[in-house]
This record gives structure tokens, C-alpha cells and sequence, in this order.
């Protein structure tokens, strides 16, 4: 899509059958490269506290800390649609604290999106933020929120997915009637997820558990390009290995400072 991404540009998208190309991203030097990439949305995850800052799970992240990620990803952003996740809290605690939230992150944050998590189970507050003129992404289907209602099965998630496929329906036009102006099924799966998107007028996206299906596709892009150490010694097929050529990168520089050797970059001596 050539010029400023608008969420109206993203439903013509799904009308026109084009596909939606979603990243997650937490930092400015990433959100400069995957949108000069032309990536159609910038996602600020709430992963960002797993992924970058060793926390245990994103529960643990604060809004305090989502505003953060999300300015420094919004001044690296340019003609992409910048979204940011509300973090686990202000839903819960009710719609006007869900609506401070996303009014902070927007106002101060300069989110043109917000991404609420487990969204089914908070449709007023998806009401009341989009009637605020906040374009909402809502989240919905298995997913780190509501795992654990669904922990004592011993179906795989993709049979569990196909299972409740009415459910997902019922929660898809749910939100859309809510106002939501895309959706995000986490673990659609092949059954559900093309029932799903043709329920709806909006765009359905996903990331885990997602695929060809849907109308488009969101990935973290340290998993994609392999920044996290795992990628060191795992098999996943990713579209890089940073770390690895991190790694090689760093014991050549060290290589190099115990040689005695200039290294690379450094600015010269004109003397």
C-alpha cells in the first residue's frame, strides 16, 4: 500500500482480498526498518516485557511501560499504522479505567490503535473506547489471557480451536458490532479461522496459531528474524538468524581488541 496507512485502508484490504502484513516491535531503530520494509501495521506487544526485558510473562508488564515501548516506536514510524497493546489491568478493573488507558497510550503515546487483549469478555469497554474515536484491534480466541479456562482439555489447541468455531463466530461479530475495527484471532486454525473471516466485515488477523486463511498476518519480528538467544541453538525456520551473526559479529570484535588490531567502524586517527 503506497502512502499513510489508515485503519479505512485496511478494510478496503479485506475487501479487495489483499493481504494484511503485521509486526510486532518495541524499539525505534526496528520501527524505522520495518516500515521503510512497508509493512502494513506496527504492533507494540505487550511480549515486549518477555522478550526484551526478561520478564516472566506479559501480565507482569505495566502501562507505564507500554507507553514507553510505544513512543520510541511511534517516533521511528513514519507511513505505517502504529498499534499498541493496553496491558493486562485496565480492562479488568473496569471500562473507565480501560478508557484512561487507551486515551493514554493515544494522547501521550501516540498510538493510532489500540490492540485490547481477551477482548469477547470486555465488550463495553471495546464500545466505549471506539465511541471515544479510538480504533480498536480487538483480541479474541485462545489466547495467553484465556488459556487457562481451557487447560484441563487433552485436545491440541488446533482441535480445540475447530471445536468451539461457533463460539469464535458468535465472539467475532460480537466485538465487530462493539465497534472493533479489526480482530486478531489467536490459534484461529484452519477450521475456525476461515469460518471466522468470512463471518465478518472487518479484518481478521492473526499471529500464533494463524495462517493463509486469514486476511492477514502479524509476527513479532524478533521471532521472525531470530534476535532472541533461543535462536542460537533451536531448528525453528525464521526468515534470519541475527543472533547467530550477532554472536559471530561480537567474538570478532573481540578478536580483534585482544590482537591489538583497529576495529571496525571506530573513527581513525587523521595524525
Amino acid at each position: 500500500m503506497k502512502g499513510k496507512v489508515t485503519v479505512p485502508a485496511l478494510q478496503q484490504m479485506k475487501r479487495d482480498g489483499r493481504k494484511i502484513v503485521g509486526v510486532v516491535v518495541y524499539d525505534y531503530q526496528m520501527a524505522q526498518i520495518v516500515d521503510r520494509a512497508g509493512v502494513d501495521i506496527v504492533s507494540v506487544g505487550d511480549s515486549v516485557g518477555v522478550n526484551m526485558w526478561g520478564q516472566r510473562s506479559e501480565l507482569e508488564v505495566t502501562l507505564d511501560q507500554m507507553l514507553l515501548a510505544c513512543k520510541a516506536v511511534r517516533r521511528g514510524v513514519e507511513r505505517a499504522l502504529v498499534s499498541c497493546d493496553v496491558p493486562f489491568g485496565p480492562l479488568q478493573e473496569g471500562t473507565d479505567a480501560a478508557l484512561r488507558a487507551a486515551t493514554y497510550l493515544v494522547t501521550d503515546g501516540g498510538a493510532d490503535m489500540l490492540k485490547l487483549d481477551a477482548a469477547a469478555e470486555f465488550p463495553d469497554a471495546v464500545r466505549a473506547i471506539a465511541e471515544a474515536g479510538i480504533p480498536v484491534w480487538a483480541q479474541f480466541g485462545i489466547t495467553p489471557h484465556t488459556a487457562m479456562r481451557y487447560s484441563a482439555t487433552s485436545k491440541t489447541v488446533p482441535e480445540l480451536a475447530a471445536e468451539l468455531k461457533d463460539q469464535f463466530v458468535q465472539e467475532a461479530a460480537l466485538l465487530e458490532q462493539a465497534g472493533a475495527s479489526l480482530l486478531d484471532f489467536t490459534n484461529s486454525g484452519p477450521v475456525a479461522g476461515p469460518v471466522v473471516t468470512g463471518a465478518v466485515t472487518i479484518p481478521v488477523i492473526g499471529g500464533l496459531g494463524g495462517g493463509p486463511w486469514l486476511d492477514g498476518r502479524v509476527r513479532a519480528v524478533v521471532a521472525a528474524i531470530g534476535y532472541q538467544a533461543a535462536a542460537l541453538d533451536d531448528t525453528i525456520e525464521r526468515y534470519a538468524n541475527v543472533a547467530r551473526i550477532t554472536l559471530d559479529a561480537i567474538q570478532a570484535y573481540a578478536e580483534d581488541v585482544r590482537a591489538a588490531r583497529q576495529i571496525r567502524g571506530a573513527a581513525r586517527s587523521t595524525k
